[in-house]
C-alpha cells in the first residue's frame, strides 16, 4: 500500500463526524466555518495507526529520539507517532493556561525532538512546545501535524511537515461576514 492520500485522510475526518461545519471560535480567538475536531477522528486505532504511520513517514528522515506533544491535542497522535519511529515520547500540559514540562519529564542539552500536534492554525502551543525544548538547549529539528490549517503563515522557526494543509478562511471576530453573524458562534475545544 502506497503512502496515505489527502482525499483519505479528509474521508476518516467526513466518517469519524471530526469534520465540522457552522461558527467557530478557534483557540486562536479567530473564527471559522470549519472545525477539525481531530479527537473524533483519533478515537479509532486504525485511523490513529495509519495517521501516525503517514506522520511519522515525514519526520523520520529528522531522526529524531524524542517526540514532544502538547496536551491536549498531540497526545494521541504524538504517542502514536513516537511509536511508529520507536522513539520516547513526552507531552507538554497547561499549568496556569501556559504548557509546561511535568510529571519527571527531563530534556537533555542537544537532545533530537520532534513536536507532534493535531492541528495548527496560528501555531501557538506549538511555538510554547518549541520554546520549551529550547530552554532545555534540545534541537527541535521539526514540526509534525496532522492537519495544517494556518494557509502557510504559522511562522514557527523550524520545518513542518503536515499531513493535511489546509486552506480555510478565518476572520476576526469583529469582522465576521454575514453568514457568520447569524449563527450562534460554539466553541467545541481543541
Amino acid at each position: 500500500m502506497g503512502p496515505v492520500t489527502k482525499e483519505e485522510i479528509l474521508q476518516i475526518f467526513r466518517d469519524s463526524g471530526a469534520l465540522l461545519e457552522g461558527h467557530f471560535i478557534l483557540r486562536s480567538g479567530l473564527r471559522s466555518r470549519q472545525f477539525f475536531q481531530c479527537a473524533l477522528a483519533l478515537q479509532d486505532m486504525p485511523s490513529v495507526e495509519l495517521l501516525g504511520k503517514a506522520l511519522a513517514g515525514k519526520l523520520r528522515n529528522y531522526s529524531p529520539v524524542t517526540v514532544l506533544a502538547p496536551a491536549m491535542g498531540g497526545l494521541v497522535i504524538g504517542q502514536e507517532v513516537a511509536r511508529q519511529l520507536g522513539v520516547r515520547f513526552i507531552f507538554a500540559e497547561k499549568e496556569n493556561d501556559v504548557l509546561v514540562l511535568r510529571r519527571g519529564f527531563k530534556i537533555s542539552p542537544n537532545e533530537r525532538i520532534v513536536i507532534v500536534e493535531d492541528v495548527v492554525t496560528k501555531g501557538g502551543r506549538v511555538s510554547e512546545a518549541v520554546a520549551i525544548a529550547n530552554s532545555h538547549h534540545a534541537e527541535v529539528c521539526a514540526v509534525g501535524v496532522v492537519v495544517d490549517r494556518s494557509n502557510g503563515n504559522a511562522n514557527i522557526g523550524v520545518p513542518m511537515e503536515s499531513l493535511l494543509p489546509m486552506t480555510v478562511e478565518t476572520f476576526s471576530p469583529d469582522n465576521l461576514p454575514e453568514d457568520l453573524n447569524g449563527i450562534p458562534a460554539i466553541k467545541p475545544g481543541s
